[in-house]
């Protein structure tokens, strides 16, 4: 199998961090003395870092109102982002928790994160991954927080009859060079460069004939 590539032309740039797109998610955090202090931030820079035992890593500022939290209590939640939640998440990555309580701005509420004893989850999101603080390196603008996922809750409606999740169907938002994107079509799975054909074609089927599950938007922020 060969792909003819048209050749391009490029232009030099300085040094950036143009690795895009990155997914968008909203931490949540409290802090340990006083846990009903809580917070939401949109993080863009986030990711996995590896598998046995599954682990991911967030970045933040140490300004951060958030990286106070998280540095107390040692906890967080990554909360994966659907189209319906966008405007408010991104109402969460402008204002800093110190001035405003961003679940009362948005609509967005908090509820409790299975695995962990400070850090709350945000209601709705797609996918809860509850994290503990294994290691915060500082890296010059950002401290990079490396953390153990202790456990994961899936939305019910992701889940097919089967038990397999269908995360295809949460209509996820991606961020790419200051800009919040839909996801596009499925264009192939894991392996399907080399699948047979019929197993092309029973798999893609499947993601054609889902139907996308409703979801309610949050109240307007009040930005």
């Amino acid at each position: 199998m060969k792909t003819k590539f048209k050749k391009m032309e490029y232009l030099s740039f300085p040094p950036a961090t143009l690795l895009n797109p990155t997914p968008v998610v909203l931490v949540s955090c409290a802090e340990k003395e006083h846990p009903e202090k809580r917070n939401m931030v949109t993080v863009a820079w986030a990711g996995t870092v590896n598998s046995e035992p599954p682990m991911v890593s967030i970045s933040l500022r140490k300004q951060r109102y958030s990286h106070g939290l998280i540095a107390s209590s040692g906890e967080f939640v990554v909360n994966l982002v659907d189209e319906a939640m966008c405007r408010a998440v991104d109402f969460c990555g402008v204002r800093s928790g110190r001035d405003v309580d961003k679940s009362l701005e948005t609509g967005l509420r908090y509820e409790a994160a299975e695995g962990l004893s400070v850090a709350p989850a945000v209601e709705g999101a797609p996918v809860q991954l509850s994290c503990r603080v294994k290691q915060v390196l500082p890296l010059g603008s950002h401290d990079l927080f490396l953390a153990e996922v202790a456990a994961v809750r899936v939305r019910k409606d992701l889940v097919d009859e089967k038990g397999s999740l269908r995360l295809e169907k949460a209509r996820l938002v991606a961020y790419s060079h200051g800009v919040y994107q839909k996801l596009g079509d499925v264009m192939g799975f894991f392996g399907w460069s080399v699948a047979r054909k019929e197993a092309y074609e029973k798999r893609m089927s499947s993601f054609r004939n889902q139907t996308k599950p409703e979801r309610v938007n949050p109240k307007k922020s009040s930005r």
